[in-house]
């Protein structure tokens, strides 16, 4: 799925983050963030994490992870910029299976940016490249992906983010809770 991901220079692994629990303790005794100095799926960042276990807590485990890192997206003016978290990848192994969750943090998905004014050519040169990569992904996993719950900045729709509600050609102004 990273790969996926990276190939749209949507995301460029660079670290994954957990949260360490003890079934027995309640709750999570510990988090740790790991830069990645081998690939995802190589053996030795396996290893990295399973020797990243808090001493303290020998029976600690973990449930979920987040493929943190950078992705690129394009300005107005076509121009690259570098975003750090510009999407998230978090992987769980619940008791009920594996599942993944793909995370968005940033307007130029959509046709208006946070405090509601039109950006339709960032929209254009950016929100293809999610929906091109959120196909691969159903097209990999062989399923299609389910819309998670709406916030107060968007919510899923499809292979993309939902056109919000349209006031004298401007959205909402949602930096009140930037």
């Amino acid at each position: 799925m990273s790969d996926v991901l990276k190939k749209h220079e949507l995301l460029t692994p660079d670290a994954l983050e957990w949260f360490w629990m003890v079934p027995e303790a309640g709750g999570a005794v510990a988090k740790t963030r790991l830069r990645l100095t081998a690939p995802l799926d190589d053996e030795r960042t396996a290893r990295r994490v399973e020797e990243s276990r808090p001493v303290g807590f020998p029976n600690a485990e973990f449930r979920s992870f987040l493929v943190a890192g950078a992705g690129m997206w394009f300005d107005e003016h076509g121009v690259r910029r570098h975003e750090d978290r510009l999407v998230e990848l978090t992987v769980s192994s619940e008791p009920l299976g594996l599942s993944a969750d793909v995370s968005v943090h940033h307007d130029i998905w959509g046709p208006f940016d946070f405090r509601g004014t039109p950006h339709p050519d960032v929209q254009r040169q950016n929100a293809p490249r999610l929906a091109a990569a959120l196909k691969e992904l159903d097209e990999l996993l062989g399923v299609a992906a389910e819309p998670g719950e709406p916030t107060y900045f968007g919510r899923a729709e499809g292979h993309g983010v939902a056109e919000p509600e349209v006031s004298d050609g401007r959205g909402p102004d949602l930096t009140d809770r930037l």
